[in-house]
């Protein structure tokens, strides 16, 4: 099964990315009614609540990491991930996959909604 890579960015207008630690699970969650971005993902910790966004511009992105826009089919309204690395730039993580079917390659996300 492919794997599939996200960043998150914006840590520093929450709690900072000190606390974030390999192995550390997040929760994405679609928020269609963000005014600012249509395809946003919020993350969030438990016990802490929102820390970030998945990132969206190509300066926020590390690496081969998928932005919000090319995750956002890819997922149901929820979905879990796994922290990899903490970069200065950005968390890196990687999307905990449920099932990929269809030439698509969507994926029904078997740990959220």
């Amino acid at each position: 099964m492919e794997k599939i890579y996200f960043t998150i960015a914006g840590t520093k207008h929450h709690y900072g990315q000190e606390y974030f630690e390999p192995k550390m699970e997040v929760r994405l969650i679609k928020e269609p009614d963000n005014e600012y971005d249509k395809e946003a993902i919020k993350v969030e910790v438990d016990g802490l609540g929102l820390v970030g966004y998945v990132a969206n511009s190509p300066y926020t992105v590390q690496g081969e990491s998928m932005s919000a826009g090319r995750l956002y089919d890819r997922i149901g309204n929820t979905a879990k991930g796994v922290v990899k690395y903490v970069l200065p730039q950005g968390i890196l993580c990687e999307l905990m996959l449920g099932i990929v079917v269809g030439k698509e390659r969507t994926v029904y996300n078997i740990f959220g909604e």
